[in-house]
């Protein structure tokens, strides 16, 4: 693996070559990292990135689906033997916003299966609350807008890919309401529009504070009644399926685990939209629901995907508190119940326990500073004065306007025994969002052929160094619906050949591995899981230094090598595939991605804090690219099962 800060432009697209678009440089050699120069020639995204081992060039095929479904269903729970292979114009891995936008609308010219590892609606986006950032308002622009977009991504931003963005934003709002979503109108009768940390207008449309919900039910509900999509739940991916033509690696489809009966399918697919969220499990606290462990951002790694940007791990500063809480929790949470930003903007104050307001101290925005300022504030303040959560402070509010802008997390908070409308709510930061991920151009394309992504595991430019409140969603609608036309034209321009299933080596389960072995195997992994969270927390989270990285970066890799050592002594094979071990060789990769990418940064900015690198390096300004993985590799976590 090659991490590099690229020489140039933060430019992202892929229509000129990577040099000329980026006025290459010699760059130097990050510690014993080989960062690349020029590649010796003109490198371009589609044509200059190392590749691995692949196959010989095949050709894929789709005929209609021949299944005994009714076109009317819409949910499919696979019950057909190991090893059957489906058919589809269109494979979307994931089931939030970018997954379920794109579907709807390739579906109109072809089948779809869109595949997603738990319920459909158990996504990044379900959990969102705050709302969608768009120019709705006579007061705001989009000039203002992008403005607050590239300060908060501390000027990292793709200035196009911002411009896009900000731009097409309010029609995809439209979309939205117009397929039956419901969002928050004021006494007026236009829609409420919210204010959030870094925004300067009031320019976030939501639903309370459930607007991923809203969402995601007018996404689905539109999903159950197109008779080309197919849902399949409970799948969960395991390897894209790739092939090499000449220089290019080439997207066929992906390889999956049915969870329920523990089988593997095969989706053969003409086009693939990656859309599977980011990778918050790589932390012990974050607010990312079970099925964000980095599947998406790993596959493609493996399948020689370009990636960027990974060091810009988003931590929200207000997640809740369970320790401070009148009533704790029985149980912990599997993921933090998060604070929306849009308390703050609504006019919540941080105190420490102390009841003294700190982030004046820190930035004359106050609380309404953008949340890597926050996050890094509350950090200090817990630090200094050896305390566990600090308390955001509502309840000088009317209770009315709480009740109806909050609703859920006044009932969650009532729970256990806090009343929002006039107690503080106690608040620590918690892993939230990757502002990096798969290096993606203006219509969702990737270095891999056939390959799409939108949503958090592609890395646009919008963000740059820390993503503005609200834009994710934005990001993700937009991105979804610029994605569909290439995808439609490549689905269009690929020939067939129905003999390509067999063209890969098939995943096998390892239950021959017997009862007790495997649950040995699985309790060792959950035990590594806890550890490899725990240094990413202590040695690669809010504040960073050269020196715990190098730490982190050991201890993870001992840790990897004891894992992998514990599996194959215990007759595991590098084909076998479990959704614990899988989900744990993905969390491997993205920490490993998260590490490299921070460690080539020698500067603070946005996201990436170094204590010893404290300022801002205007040469540095660049994105962070890493290339594709060597053809060799020892570690499981970075190499395809079927190479």
């Amino acid at each position: 693996m090659a991490t590099s800060v690229a020489s140039g432009s933060g430019q992202l697209h892929f229509q000129e070559s990577f040099c000329k678009a980026h006025g290459c440089r010699q760059a130097s050699s990050v510690r014993n990292i080989a960062v690349p120069s020029c590649m010796q020639k003109e490198l371009s995204w589609c044509h200059g990135v190392s590749k691995g081992l692949r196959i010989k060039k095949i050709n894929y095929f789709h005929h209609h689906i021949k299944e005994d479904y009714k076109q009317s269903r819409v949910v499919v729970r696979s019950y057909l033997r190991e090893g059957y292979n489906k058919y589809f114009d269109f494979a979307v891995i994931g089931s939030g916003v970018a997954g379920l936008r794109y579907a709807l609308e390739v579906a109109k010219r072809g089948t779809v299966a869109v595949i997603t590892k738990a319920e459909p609606h158990e996504s990044n986006t379900n959990y969102a609350q705050g709302g969608v950032s768009a120019v709705l308002c006579p007061s705001d622009s989009v000039e203002s807008h992008m403005q607050d977009t590239i300060v908060a991504g501390a000027y990292l931003c793709d200035e196009e890919t911002v411009r896009v963005v900000c731009t097409e934003g309010p029609e995809r709002i439209r979309e939205l309401i117009a397929m039956g979503a419901s969002f928050d109108h004021g006494e007026d009768g236009n829609l409420h529009l919210a204010r959030e940390g870094g925004h300067s207008h009031r320019r976030i449309v939501h639903a309370a504070d459930m607007t991923g919900r809203e969402i995601e039910r007018a996404l689905l509900e539109a999903v159950r009644k197109d008779p080309n999509i197919f849902v399949f739940e409970h799948h969960f991916a395991i390897d894209l399926l790739t092939s090499q033509d000449g220089s290019d690696t080439v997207c066929h489809g992906v390889d999956t685990l049915n969870t329920e009966t523990q089988e593997v399918v095969r989706f053969i697919s003409k086009v693939t939209l990656l859309a599977s969220g980011g990778a918050g499990h790589i932390y012990p606290n974050t607010t990312n629901p079970q099925v964000a462990t980095g599947d998406g951002i790993a596959m493609s790694h493996r399948a020689d995907a370009v990636i960027s940007n990974m060091e810009f791990v988003q931590f929200h500063p207000t997640a809740l508190a369970d320790e401070g809480l009148p009533v704790k929790p029985k149980e912990a949470r599997q993921n933090a119940f998060l604070i929306t930003e849009a308390v703050r903007g609504d006019g919540g104050i941080l105190y420490n326990l102390g009841m003294e307001r700190f982030m004046p101290m820190y930035d004359e925005r106050a609380e309404l500073a953008p949340r890597d300022v926050v996050a890094r504030s509350i950090d200090d303040q817990l630090k200094k004065r050896n305390e566990k959560y600090v308390l955001l402070d509502i309840s000088h509010k009317p209770r009315e306007k709480i009740l109806s802008h909050f609703p859920n997390i006044a009932a969650e908070c009532l729970k256990y025994g806090l009343d929002i409308t006039r107690q503080p709510i106690p608040v620590v930061p918690a892993a939230h969002y990757m502002c990096g991920g798969v290096r993606a151009g203006l219509q969702g394309e990737t270095n891999v052929r056939g390959l799409y992504v939108a949503g958090e595991v592609a890395c646009t430019g919008l963000h740059g160094a820390n993503r503005l409140a609200s834009n994710s969603l934005l990001e993700a609608l937009v991105f979804a619906r610029r994605a569909v036309q290439p995808s439609i034209d490549h689905m269009k321009s690929s020939r067939g050949d129905r003999g390509a299933s067999h063209s890969w080596s098939r995943p096998k389960m390892p239950k021959s591995l017997g009862k007790t072995v495997l649950n040995n195997i699985w309790h060792k992994t959950r035990e590594v899981r806890k550890e490899l969270q725990l240094i990413m927390w202590e040695y690669v989270g809010i504040v960073r230094s050269t020196m715990r990285l190098q730490a982190a970066e050991k201890r993870i890799g001992e840790l990897e090598l004891e894992w992998e050592t514990y599996l194959f002594q215990n007759g595991w094979e590098p084909t076998m595939v479990g959704l614990e071990a899988c989900e744990m060789r993905n969390l491997f990769c993205c920490a490993k991605l998260v590490l490299s990418s921070a460690l080539a940064r020698h500067e603070s900015r946005g996201l990436h804090y170094m204590v010893d690198y404290p300022h801002v390096e205007e040469s540095l300004r660049l994105p962070t690219i890493i290339f594709p993985s060597s053809p060799v590799s020892t570690s499981w976590s970075s190499r395809q099962l079927h190479r």
